[in-house]
């Protein structure tokens, strides 16, 4: 594209994400912090991890912003007994003596991972390998994944007896972990009036998935500046303990530090959060705006820190 289309595409932007918000929001009541992050991180080509107490429309929220793309969505229940293969799909013999491949739900555009912290390693790798290569393998053949492919996984902070947590290079995977919370007294009220009734949103589509990929890639071309990027650089290095730049809150507090992939997070982050609000490039404002939902999972607390009750908040808050 030349850079006229791309001034055009970055309007036509604006108005596809302000009309995909006003769908979304016919069925979810409030939680728009939580219906931001989930379209920046598709529009960056990201996943995301939804963590929140049961009943807050985690399902919902994905189910719906499917809706409104357009796209194919299948969910996953995560169980103790979840296998690779109920995952990625196996090989059967045919009628002809064949062995055929039957694919499994995650040959879909949106997967939704309910309860990603339920099923063993085993079966969270088969998952995370998809993530990240974007295809699957099995006996020995290669299927490549639909095109746009995300993964939605939600998380149960409490109930945490029988539960496989991520290991953090898997978390590392996920690009936001988004912190789903309560309403407010007047959501929950609208909520409550809206679902008690007989009648039913329709969510329209707004997006085709071609449309989606071409954003993708109006994202990646946005220009950044260099103040911009050294900032998002410096910040992730001042959550490394040891570091000649790391606040004492860091070095009392943190274990583990956040690694390059967090760098590269805050910068493509920064461009979908200026993108959606008609920018052309990002400013050191919109690397702030998305640095708690990209840092939150790399940071590995100290025991210190979880005795004295010291949030990941609060240690992204001071080195902000």
């Amino acid at each position: 594209m030349t850079s006229n289309n791309d001034v055009r595409a970055v309007e036509l932007f604006g108005q596809h994400y302000a009309r995909l918000k006003k769908e979304v929001n016919k069925v979810i009541i409030g939680q728009d912090e939580v219906v931001d992050q989930v379209l920046m991180g598709i529009f960056s080509k990201g996943h995301c991890l939804l963590v929140g107490v049961p009943g807050l429309a985690k399902t919902l929220l994905v189910n719906t912003v499917s809706r409104a793309l357009g796209l194919t969505f299948n969910r996953i229940q995560f169980t103790p007994d979840l296998m690779p293969s109920d995952i990625i799909g196996s090989e059967i013999l045919d009628q002809d003596r064949q062995f055929r491949f039957v694919k499994g739900p995650v040959f879909a555009n949106i997967i939704l991972a309910d309860e990603i912290n339920r099923t063993p390693p085993k079966t969270q790798a088969a998952l995370l390998e998809a993530m990240q290569e974007r295809m699957v393998t099995a006996a020995g053949q290669t299927h490549t994944l639909p095109d746009p492919f995300f993964v939605l996984a939600t998380q149960n902070p409490i109930e945490q007896e029988g539960t496989y947590p991520l290991p953090e290079a898997q978390l590392d995977r996920f690009m936001f972990n988004i912190w789903v919370d309560y309403p407010t007294y007047e959501e929950e009220l609208a909520v409550v009036k809206a679902t008690t009734g007989a009648a039913q949103p329709i969510v329209e589509h707004v997006l085709s998935a071609a449309e989606i990929m071409e954003y993708q890639g109006l994202v990646r071309r946005v220009p950044v500046t260099d103040n911009v990027m050294e900032y998002a650089v410096k910040l992730v290095g001042r959550t490394r303990p040891g570091s000649p730049t790391t606040p004492a809150v860091i070095n009392d507090h943190v274990s583990w530090g956040a690694g390059p992939r967090a760098s590269q997070y805050l910068v493509v982050g920064a461009k979908a959060h200026a993108l959606a609000r008609g920018r052309f490039s990002p400013d050191i404002a919109d690397v702030q705006a998305v640095a708690l939902p990209i840092l939150r999972h790399r940071l590995v607390r100290n025991y210190k820190a979880e005795a004295e009750g010291v949030t990941v908040e609060r240690i992204v808050a001071a080195i902000l």
